[in-house]
């Protein structure tokens, strides 16, 4: 047996046997066991027993059991069940049952078993199968196992090599295919180059061919202003050849047709319309007369009347209602805030000022663009058309004030005298005159024949933020951020009326048609309408908190829109004084005009659009 643990513990591979011991219960040896003692450590003294106690207690003796018992379970990992060879009998038996020889097995365990039965087996001759014949085994079946995975690896490579070929030809594909796509976008690119160099070739043409648009388009402004300028002469002529024939004076007569009809062919005085009433010399005498400048216009006479009211009179009778104003049309005017509107006197072309330090004109109500103009250094704070049409004066914030002609395209006169900001300027009826105010609390009427400052008119403390001559007088309306309002004679530059009422920095002042009605609003966005004749306020307004940054008349004089800064329209019936709102902008509302016949109304805003109500 000692042979066989032998040959046992040298063998790596094969079937282990459990063979059976019997322990004895009185042992042999003469081995003396210890007597287990109560550890003193984990005794618990008297008067210490509570639950928390015991338990801490029996927990550090499951550990110290436990840690003793660690070394024991390593030293018994360490001996293995040793490995006992098969004995030679069953080796035969596994060879013959491996190899399918079933009539040999049952004849060799026939005969096997009746020797056993017989006794005529040496049990001394049993040995176990010799190591070498197991290893033998062992590596047959290893290489058996080898051979099946190298076939299964030849599989596997033969498939991949399979793969491999088949990933290449997709690969030129791709590549033929690459190949193609790059050629294409060179050739693509080549054609983009080309088609670049063609569209180039155009720029000039469409540049050539828009500044021919353009000249075309101002030739028919000029060419209708014309003649509407040559219809009011044949008009002034025919009404003065009537004159002539039934008064006395008709030589005199006469020669006023003559030196009108001198002063339109000549080419300086062309671009202003004459005045119907002029006053002569003899009528009206400067007492300064040595001190003035050889080329000072003279002011009309005060009597002119209106020659519009009829047609404000017929406009009157029409029921129009307030409440009919709905978006029209919406066009982009500026990339900046729209400061400021101006109604041509005849034709549908508004002009529009802006914070980009342009101004530009605009057919309406279409939203045609007919001319733009630059030439100030700061942004426009307003525009206003001459009587003629043909010239627009500007203000900036550059504090001068320009006339633009439109014949010419460029600027013609630069009036140069306030200090600070210039907020707003309106011509005179007769063409000759020109009124601005300031940032510098004053407000100055200039010549425009001796392109100088005839008076400054002086009397607010504050910022003169509007002004307006009255249609065919010699009267001004300025409005202030004193909080007041002042009537004006331009003709002396002195004070004749002063309105008191506001609370609040008063921001614009206009009149109406008939001009015996103002229109005032503030920055706190009260509305004030009031009486020229008794200078009296008739009706106060609350459309704020918001500022009311412009107020206009229509032309009848029975609707009132305000441009508010919290982005609507307020429409107001005088009458009734009911208030409605129009909503577009997307921010502040800067100014609103109506049209000649009150059918459009025109507003502007900082979001730099113009929209169109009708």
């Amino acid at each position: 047996m000692a042979a066989r643990y032998e040959v046992a513990e040298e063998s790596d591979d094969g079937p282990y046997y459990l063979e059976k011991v019997l322990i004895p219960e009185d042992s042999e040896d003469d081995y003396k066991y210890d007597e287990v003692t109560v550890d003193d450590e984990l005794s618990i003294p008297e008067g210490e027993e509570d639950l928390e106690t015991a338990v801490k207690a029996v927990q550090d003796q499951t550990d110290a059991t436990e840690r003793t018992a660690q070394p024991q379970r390593v030293s018994s990992a360490k001996h293995s069940v040793p490995k006992i060879p098969e004995v030679v009998e069953d080796f035969v038996r596994n060879y013959l049952v491996k190899m399918g020889m079933k009539r040999t097995l049952d004849c060799f365990q026939i005969e096997w078993f009746e020797m056993i039965h017989k006794g005529l087996m040496k049990t001394d001759h049993m040995e176990l199968v010799p190591d070498v014949y197991t290893r033998n085994q062992l590596l047959d079946n290893e290489l058996k196992n080898v051979q099946k995975e190298r076939d299964s690896y030849k599989q596997a490579a033969f498939e991949a090599g399979e793969t491999i070929v088949k990933l290449q030809r997709e690969r030129d594909f791709h590549r033929m295919q690459h190949k193609r796509v790059v050629q294409e976008k060179n050739r693509l690119v080549e054609d983009i180059k080309k088609l670049k160099k063609h569209y180039g070739s155009y720029e000039p043409a469409l540049r050539q061919l828009n500044e021919k648009y353009q000249t075309a388009v101002r030739q028919k402004m000029l060419v209708s202003l014309e003649r509407d300028r040559a219809l009011s002469q044949v008009q002034n002529i025919d009404s003065s050849l009537h004159t002539a024939h039934s008064s006395p004076g008709t030589r005199k007569s006469a020669n006023m047709a003559a030196q009108r009809e001198k002063l339109q062919k000549s080419p300086e005085k062309g671009a202003h319309l004459p005045c119907d009433n002029t006053a002569s010399n003899d009528a009206i005498k400067d007492p300064n007369k040595s001190t003035r400048h050889p080329k000072d216009s003279e002011f009309p006479a005060s009597t002119r009347v209106n020659p519009y009211l009829p047609q404000i009179k017929a406009l009157s009778s029409l029921n129009t209602k307030s409440a009919n104003f709905s978006l029209f049309k919406s066009f982009k005017a500026h990339t900046m805030a729209v400061s400021f509107l101006a109604l041509h006197p005849r034709k549908m072309i508004v002009a529009s000022s802006s914070d980009d330090q342009l101004w530009r004109l605009w057919g309406i109500p279409e939203g045609e663009m007919i001319m733009t103009g630059e030439g100030h250094t700061d942004w426009l704070s307003s525009c206003s058309f001459h009587p003629s049409g043909g010239y627009l004066g500007t203000t900036s914030g550059d504090s001068t004030v320009k006339i633009w002609d439109f014949a010419q395209g460029r600027c013609v006169l630069s009036l140069e005298g306030h200090i600070h900001t210039t907020w707003a300027c309106s011509f005179h009826s007769c063409g000759d005159f020109v009124a601005s105010c300031s940032l510098d609390n004053t407000a100055k009427v200039w010549d425009l024949n001796s392109e100088r400052c005839r008076c400054t008119l002086r009397g607010h403390v504050d910022s003169v933020n509007s002004i307006s001559f009255l249609p065919f007088s010699n009267i001004l309306l300025t409005c202030s951020a004193d909080k007041t309002l002042s009537l004006w004679d331009a003709r002396a530059g002195l004070c004749a009326q002063t309105f008191y009422g506001h609370k609040h920095s008063c921001n614009y002042a206009t009149f109406n048609a008939t001009g015996d009605t103002i229109a005032s609003c503030d920055s706190f966005g009260v509305l004030k309408l009031w009486d020229v004749r008794n200078v009296s306020a008739m009706v106060t307004m609350d459309t704020g908190p918001h500022p009311s940054n412009q107020v206009a008349f229509n032309p009848n004089g029975r609707i009132l829109a305000v441009a508010s800064n919290d982005g609507t329209v307020k429409i107001v019936e005088v009458a009734s004084l009911h208030t409605s709102s129009l909503i577009a902008h997307e921010d502040a509302v800067q100014s609103v005009i109506f049209d000649h016949k009150g059918e459009y109304l025109l507003s502007a805003g900082s979001d730099g659009a113009i929209h169109v109500w009708s």
